[in-house]
């Protein structure tokens, strides 16, 4: 274990992590600052809001890179070095920090749910893969973003538990990371979890829905009367 080389990977993760790629996107692609309209969330979810899908994908993608990237060289490149897999359970944690207190915006971040998912890709591609079609079902039969991003948090730690089972083995600095992750994922969804409780939480393509006067015609022609 070279400290040397795990403090300099940690730090590198962590100004990768920095990059808010909400705001950045947005600047280069013109479009309006995502910390000034809807949600104020630095995150691709608010980036869509400006009506911009480009920019949300792209905003997305990067998000989650520079998640998956510094993690995955560590695991890639990090042995001759001696970084084992408590660098890179220090890397992932540092990323997915920098992502929700960037170094870069006065430490104002996102809530981290694609740099969350672009991090596991980086430990194992079948626990990303696992986690992000978790966040996908949860996503489609719910119809909550925030309660499939808490959703895929618990379970990539299960699964990651689980999975000694099937190839990999468990390694505690990684769950101890994942778990961080999660507890980290839950505070930064608060209020979101207040208004899930609540049930005045925003669900995906609402707007549509509230827009298609077919669904209760009849409803609409008393309204209209």
């Amino acid at each position: 274990m070279q400290p040397v080389y795990t403090v300099i990977a940690t730090v590198i993760g962590y100004l990768a992590g920095s990059l808010s790629f909400a705001v950045i996107v947005s600047r280069l692609m013109g479009l309006q600052d995502p910390r000034t309209f809807g949600s104020k969330n630095p995150g691709a979810t608010n980036v869509l809001r400006s009506g911009s899908k480009a920019a949300a994908a792209i905003t997305l993608l990067l998000d989650g890179v520079k998640g998956f990237l510094p993690v995955f060289l560590v695991r890639v490149l990090g042995k001759p070095y001696g970084l084992e897999e408590g660098t890179m359970a220090l890397v992932a944690v540092a990323a997915f920090l920098g992502h929700l207190y960037p170094a870069f915006f006065r430490f104002k971040g996102g809530k981290g749910v694609a740099t969350f998912i672009g991090v596991v890709f980086g430990i194992d591609a079948l626990l990303g893969l696992a986690t992000a079609i978790t966040w996908l079902l949860v996503a489609f039969f719910f119809r909550y973003s925030s309660l499939a991003s808490l959703v895929a948090a618990v379970f990539a730690f299960v699964y990651y538990l689980l999975g000694d089972r099937v190839a990999w083995y468990v390694d505690a600095a990684v769950a101890i990371a994942l778990f961080a992750m999660a507890m980290l994922l839950f505070y930064r969804h608060r209020e979101n979890i207040g208004r899930l409780l609540k049930g005045t939480e925003s669900r995906l393509g609402a707007k549509k829905a509230e827009a298609a006067p077919d669904h209760h015609p009849h409803h609409h022609r008393h309204h209209h009367h």
